[in-house]
């Protein structure tokens, strides 16, 4: 299938590996011009390179960022306008912000994670949408998690923020859809990344058990019965990006292999 999105341009934001990478390599395959975000230069390069391998003759632009800062958004946004052109495709997507039970959150800690998983969205998006509005054409695709449907033990301040931005991804998409601007979020499940190996270190010491014994446990909640691939996330958000989704907008999507059990 043609997702007829050839020569857009996308900006992928924390794409220098899981998820965001495997977005970001989507959409180069499906010919995008694509521009990423890392704090970490060299895991940019080294993005970079396994991107161009896996699609080749693709245009990718790396930028190191620090997504928690306006100012660093802003630049990273006048880099891919003067080498690329306007923005056609902005994917939010950030790391997890700290894990912890309520009471064992400082303020600062729910300050930082306010910056890394809402305020850059909200930045990025009032960078992206005069140009797409003007254009009548632009696709924005929320990274957020299941925490958003089905909030997770530890994940307090993720599970909070995540609910949030679905409510975000729904206003936004009734005020814009008019403009020919497309909102979406995409909930992925139990993906096996960084994340997913921090976040399966920390319980299986609090209940003693080894890390394999606990990842187990986890894919037998699981109904598809095994972790995610981040391609597979990667691949519907190519999807959502595309002219082939041209209707649908406001729509809270879950990839997580069956695991929400919730009906809304």
């Amino acid at each position: 299938m043609d997702l007829g999105i050839a020569n857009r341009v996308a900006m992928v934001a924390a794409a220098s590996k899981g998820i965001g990478l495997a977005v970001a390599t989507a959409l180069a395959k499906e010919g995008c011009r694509v521009s990423i975000c890392s704090r970490d230069a060299a895991a940019l390069e080294a993005a970079r390179r396994k991107i161009e391998a896996e699609a080749p003759g693709a245009t990718v632009r790396v930028f190191p960022c620090d997504v928690t800062s306006g100012e660093e958004l802003e630049a990273w946004h006048r880099s891919v306008t003067a080498e690329l052109g306007p923005v056609d495709i902005l994917v939010t997507n950030t790391g997890g912000p700290p894990a912890a039970t309520f009471l064992d959150l400082t303020e600062e800690q729910w300050r930082r994670g306010i910056d890394l998983t809402l305020m850059n969205v909200v930045r990025l998006c009032r960078l992206v949408l005069p140009r797409m509005r003007e254009r009548r054409w632009g696709r924005i695709i929320h990274l957020t998690s299941l925490a958003a449907k089905q909030p997770i033990a530890l994940l307090t301040i993720s599970s909070t923020l995540r609910a949030g931005l679905s409510a975000l991804t729904k206003t936004m998409s009734n005020e814009f859809a008019r403009d020919g601007v497309l909102v979406n979020a995409l909930l992925p499940g139990h993906v096996l990344t960084d994340r997913q190996i921090e976040l399966n270190e920390i319980r299986s010491k609090q209940e003693g058990i080894s890390i394999e014994a606990y990842a187990l446990r986890v894919q037998g909640t699981i109904p598809i019965g095994r972790y995610g691939a981040p391609r597979e996330i990667g691949e519907v958000v190519a999807f959502l990006a595309s002219e082939r989704a041209s209707y649908v907008t406001g729509a809270t999507i879950q990839v997580d292999g069956g695991l929400i059990q919730g009906t809304f």
